[in-house]
């Protein structure tokens, strides 16, 4: 593989993890003006799409294993649903510690989320969506702390 010069810059397109650490280094040593500014915006606004998308897909699941639970209490002893539970609550735990916004966020989004993890619970159980509640039954400060041992 050919060396660069050393004064020449990675491109973005071409070595996408070369970049990143060059302009990390450009931006410690103050370098602005070897910054390439147009694509390191789009990774920063990125980064965030990312975590906005964790936190939904998450948020589904959880949902998504909730209903299974309820649903078909006789296959809760067979299931792994309340380890998944558990785990996307101490997950999204994390996130909001991290982003507070982002609380915010799947607050806003709850609706669109149960509508998906209605879909999904639906094709699991193989019940129909209409079985399922029509609005989300949980405030999402519920969802994040329920105790599955108070759920019938």
């Amino acid at each position: 593989m050919k060396q660069r010069a050393l004064n020449e810059q990675t491109d973005y397109d071409a070595d996408f993890y070369a970049w990143t650490q060059e302009t990390a280094e450009s931006i410690c040593r103050g370098a602005f003006d070897r910054i390439d500014r147009e694509h390191l915006a789009e990774e920063v606004a990125d980064m965030g799409k990312r975590d906005k998308r964790e936190v939904r897909s998450r948020m589904t699941v959880l949902m998504m294993h909730l209903l299974k639970w309820q649903a078909q209490p006789e296959l809760r002893e067979k299931s792994s649903w309340r380890a998944t539970i558990i785990e996307q609550q101490e997950q999204l735990e994390l996130l909001f510690e991290d982003s507070p916004s982002l609380y915010q966020t799947a607050d806003h989004d709850l609706p669109s989320i149960y509508s998906r993890a209605v879909k999904r619970a639906a094709a699991e159980t193989g019940r129909a969506a209409e079985t399922f509640p029509g609005e989300c039954p949980y405030s999402l400060d519920e969802l994040l702390e329920m105790d599955l041992s108070s759920l019938k």
